[in-house]
């Protein structure tokens, strides 16, 4: 099967310094963003996956242009009030929940209907936790099945602010809300449960009219409309969740260190590094700096010669949701059992994604308890896999496939992983760097 992969090798002892693509969560904000601004914008170190290159066909769609080169990409910004609205737009969000729902923030002022769509995956996921609060700016929706994609949205010329209580810990709720607000009348309040809080970053960085005022379990958010967005030049820090995947790799091979250049560790996202360093993995910040906001480091990671069992606090939840896959896998070696709660959100991902992690989890020969919102697994230190192990039909869900891949490198055993091309979504080089710290154990390259 050309779209599958066979691994039968694990990896040997590997001593490395590496890169990864740019943070996509700040790649899609920077596309939205500067299709808004007054001027041009230029973006190093874009993430060109396909997530990325959506948003950027999505902003075409509404009439902005962009280029994009090896070393840059531009575009090419018409103002606030610079979206072409015309008849009959449908605008593709392909596998991106971030674009889907921001973007929905953005188009409430729309003079004409616009529909919305996704791929498989994507139209299974709940919309209506973002549209419901949008409606009360005074636009209007149409969902399928009450919730999903395919969408229309029906905009209103007179906006009006709104208060808000954000209680999921959804960071793509509540910056479609805080896009929202950018385009009514008034001041927007949010009162939002702690999430990634890229949004709030590059606004007070642009000095729009935002203000947050952190409490003990949440953030007050304040944000009044837009008037004008200066262009935004922007060197994209490299993304911790596509890091998190060698992170572990390295915590669960002999011997091993690694280091990662550049890395994005805004204090909503570290929830990963928090929890393995709980579980006994060396990860070091050096070099640290603040770029436009956001905190920026080298991380430094040693494989740990015993994995400690954790009963995860639910406060690491929101910062840590889209590592808990490869978590788990962390957990399956460790010497002892370690509990995981409050995990319902990772249902809502590409996949269902905590039923994924008890199917791979039981394929590997660990045993768990799971619930629809916890999953209590029982680690073995000296975990070796022998049979052979396929996965598919996961939705195409590119984390189930990267999780598989650092699982079959790990513990051994036979894989065949169904669609490979799903990194294409998040991390088109993610096989070029698996290949990059198998080169001096001379062992079959992946592609």
């Amino acid at each position: 099967m050309p779209n599958s992969l066979i691994i039968s090798d694990k990896i040997g002892r590997f001593n490395k310094v590496i890169s990864v693509g740019g943070d996509k969560s700040l790649s899609i904000r920077w596309v939205l963003l500067s299709s808004l601004a007054n001027g041009v914008s230029n973006a190093k170190n874009l993430l060109l996956s396909e997530d990325v290159l959506a948003a950027i066909r999505a902003i075409k769609v509404l009439g902005i242009k962009s280029k994009i080169t090896k070393e840059i990409t531009k575009i090419y910004g018409r103002g606030v009030n610079g979206y072409n609205y015309k008849r009959n737009i449908t605008i593709n969000a392909e596998n991106s929940g971030t674009l889907g729902r921001l973007i929905l923030g953005l188009l409430i002022n729309t003079t004409f209907p616009i529909k919305i769509i996704g791929d498989k995956s994507l139209s299974k996921r709940d919309f209506k936790r973002v549209t419901k609060p949008l409606s009360k700016f005074g636009a209007k929706f149409k969902l399928n099945k009450d919730k999903n994609l395919p969408l229309t949205i029906f905009g209103s010329q007179k906006l009006k602010s709104i208060k808000y209580i954000e209680k999921k810990g959804s960071a793509q709720c509540k910056s479609s809300v805080i896009f929202g607000g950018m385009r009514a009348n008034g001041r927007t309040i949010i009162k939002a449960k702690k999430s990634r809080n890229h949004t709030e970053l590059l606004l007070k960085y642009l000095n729009l009219p935002i203000s947050v005022k952190k409490r003990k379990n949440r953030d007050e958010i304040k944000i009044s409309k837009i008037k004008t967005i200066k262009p935004l030049n922007y060197n994209i820090p490299s993304d911790i969740s596509s890091s998190a995947f060698f992170i572990v790799l390295t915590a669960l091979s002999n011997n091993s260190e690694l280091i990662i250049k550049n890395v994005n560790i805004n204090p909503s996202r570290t929830g990963i590094i928090t929890i393995l360093k709980k579980m006994g993995i060396s990860i070091i910040f050096k070099n640290q700096k603040v770029y436009k906001g956001e905190k920026i480091a080298d991380l430094k990671i040693k494989s740990p010669k015993f994995i400690k069992s954790i009963n995860c606090p639910s406060k690491l939840n929101s910062g840590a949701i889209d590592e808990f896959l490869i978590i788990f896998l962390v957990a399956a070696k460790a010497n002892g059992i370690s509990y995981f709660k409050d995990l319902g959100e990772l249902n809502q991902k590409e996949s269902p994604r905590l039923k994924w992690a008890k199917t791979i989890l039981t394929k590997i020969g660990i045993k768990t308890i799971a619930t629809k919102d916890s999953i209590k697994i029982y680690g073995n230190p000296k975990l070796n896999i022998k049979k052979k192990i396929t996965i598919k039909n996961y939705l195409k869900d590119h984390r189930v496939f990267m999780t598989s891949v650092i699982a079959a490198l790990s513990f051994g055993g036979e894989w065949n992983i169904h669609d490979k091309d799903s990194i294409k979504t998040s991390f088109p080089n993610f096989l070029k760097i698996i290949n990059v710290l198998k080169k001096n154990v001379k062992k079959k390259k992946y592609n």
